[in-house]
């Protein structure tokens, strides 16, 4: 008779670990398919910028309008100093770059910086264009850079200046920015 329970009891805590162990690589693998739902998802951001229309940021990539919203007011904060305002520039430019980015383009500004402390440059640009490639993650604006000595517009001429982007997850940052400068004629690019 002990012998018949013992094996009934042994039976018993057999099926229960069974169903246990069933229970616990079910619920394993829900756990591992909803990990890789969520993580695949694309995730949106839907924003309102001081513009007529809504934008929507997304994981899947960076939409014609975000990017030319973000390269106007990029342009504007990099093309636009004076020496009152050159330690905020750097800062500023540096804070919306890629990590990658930051080092070369720390030294870049701060070049401008010393170059300019103490004197009487002024320069702002008028922006006349701005062409987005959401693509290649680039972007282009023209327009009229005026360069101003104490009181007096010194120059002003149209320049074209290009900005390279890094998009990753919902987040537009800086790589690198500079001035196109025109291939001449008879000349290879």
């Amino acid at each position: 008779m002990d012998h018949s329970f013992a094996h009934e009891t042994s039976q018993r805590t057999l099926k229960q670990r069974n169903a246990l162990g069933i229970a616990v690589l079910a619920l394993g693998g829900g756990l591992l398919i909803t990990l890789f739902a969520a993580g695949s998802r694309d995730r949106e951001i839907v924003l309102q910028p001081i513009l007529p229309n809504t934008m929507t940021l997304s994981s899947a990539g960076v939409s014609a309008d975000y990017l030319e919203a973000v390269t106007r007011d990029t342009a504007q904060l990099a093309l636009n100093r004076s020496p009152e305002t050159l330690q905020y520039w750097v800062d500023s430019l540096i804070e919306i770059a890629a990590p990658e980015a930051q080092g070369k383009l720390k030294t870049d500004l701060m070049g401008v910086l010393k170059e300019q402390q103490g004197s009487q440059i002024t320069q702002f640009v008028t922006i006349d264009w701005i062409k987005v490639d959401p693509e290649a993650l680039t972007s282009q604006v023209g327009g009229v850079v005026h360069t101003i000595v104490g009181s007096r517009d010194v120059r002003r001429e149209h320049r074209v200046f290009q900005f390279n982007w890094k998009y990753t997850g919902v987040s537009l940052r800086l790589l690198s920015f500079g001035l196109v400068v025109p291939v001449e004629e008879g000349e290879e690019a």
